[in-house]
C-alpha cells in the first residue's frame, strides 16, 4: 500500500507509525484509518519491528475523527447516519490491534490528543506526552459519546469520577495533570519528547519482546479478573517466558555479570 496520510519507517528494530495530516490537525477519517491498520499489521506479520511507536506530525497527536471528512461514517451516501459505522469496520479494529500487538506500543504525545485520538494515545503501554500537549474527550460537545474504547480505557486508568467528569465536561487535561492522575507514564519538556521516546524505544527494542508480550497482556487480563485468576495467568505466562532463549540468556548474563543480549525470542 502506498501511504498518503501516514509516514511509517523502521529501523534498528524501531517501528514508526506518524500522522501525517498537520493541516487537519491529523484528523482521522476512513482513509486515515485503513493505512493505520496496513502499518500495524506490517509490524505484526513482518516480524522485524521490536517496538512500535505512534504519533503525529505538528501540533496535534490526533483530533479524533474529521468531521470535516465524513468521520466515523466514511461520509456521503443517504438516509439516516449511521454514526458507529466507522467504528466497527475501522476505528475499533485498530484499536483491537494495537492491544493484540506481539511487540510493545510507545505512544508519543506531541500535542492536542481528542476523541478517538484520546483512545490510540493511551493504547500505549508507555505513553510519554510533551508539557504542551493535552487530552480531551470532546464528544459531549457535539452530542455524541465517547468511543474507540475510551468507556473502557479511562475508568481503568483514572477511576471512574475523573473518567465521568472528563466525558462529561469535555474539559481539556494538561499532560502534567495526566501524569499526576495516572493516566500517562511521564510528561516532558516538548523539546525533550522525540530524544525521550527514542531512547525509550531503543532499549525497548533491545530486550526480552516475548516477556514484553505477556507483561502487556497479563496486566489488561488482571483487571478483569480475580486475584485467584490474575494468579493463574501469571503462572502460565511464567511458564512461557521461562521456556524462552532470552531467559536463558538473562540468566546467563546475570551470572556473568554482563548486559544481556535479548534477541526478542
Amino acid at each position: 500500500m502506498t501511504y498518503e496520510h501516514i509516514l511509517f519507517a523502521e529501523a534498528d528494530g524501531v517501528a514508526t507509525l506518524t500522522i501525517n495530516r498537520p493541516a487537519q490537525l491529523n484528523a482521522l477519517h476512513l482513509g486515515v484509518i485503513s493505512e493505520m491498520i496496513n502499518a500495524v499489521d506490517r509490524v505484526r506479520d513482518e516480524g522485524t519491528a521490536r517496538v512500535l511507536v505512534l504519533t503525529g506530525t505538528g501540533r496535534a497527536f490526533c483530533s479524533g475523527a474529521d468531521l470535516a471528512g465524513g468521520g466515523a461514517t466514511g461520509g456521503g451516501g443517504s438516509g439516516p447516519v449511521d454514526a458507529g459505522k466507522g467504528l466497527e469496520t475501522h476505528f475499533n479494529p485498530l484499536l483491537e490491534r494495537l492491544f493484540a500487538l506481539p511487540v510493545p506500543v510507545i505512544t508519543a504525545i506531541n500535542g492536542l490528543a481528542a476523541g478517538a485520538g484520546c483512545s490510540y494515545a493511551l493504547a500505549g503501554d508507555i505513553v510519554v506526552a510533551a508539557k504542551s500537549a493535552y487530552f480531551l474527550q470532546a464528544f459531549v460537545n457535539i452530542g455524541l459519546v465517547p468511543d474507540v474504547g475510551s468507556t473502557w480505557l479511562l475508568p481503568r486508568l483514572v477511576g471512574k469520577a475523573r473518567a465521568q467528569a472528563m466525558m462529561m465536561l469535555g474539559e481539556k487535561i494538561p499532560a502534567e495533570t495526566a501524569v499526576e492522575w495516572g493516566m500517562i507514564y511521564k510528561a516532558v519538556d516538548d523539546a525533550d519528547l522525540a530524544a525521550t521516546v527514542s531512547a525509550i524505544a531503543q532499549k525497548m527494542a533491545k530486550g526480552p519482546t516475548l516477556s514484553y508480550r505477556l507483561i502487556r497482556q497479563g496486566i489488561r487480563d488482571s483487571l478483569d479478573k480475580t486475584l485467584t485468576e490474575a494468579l493463574m495467568v501469571e503462572r502460565r505466562n511464567q511458564l512461557h517466558a521461562g521456556r524462552s532463549a532470552d531467559f536463558a540468556e538473562g540468566v546467563t548474563a546475570f551470572l556473568q555479570k554482563r548486559p544481556a543480549a535479548f534477541k526478542g525470542n
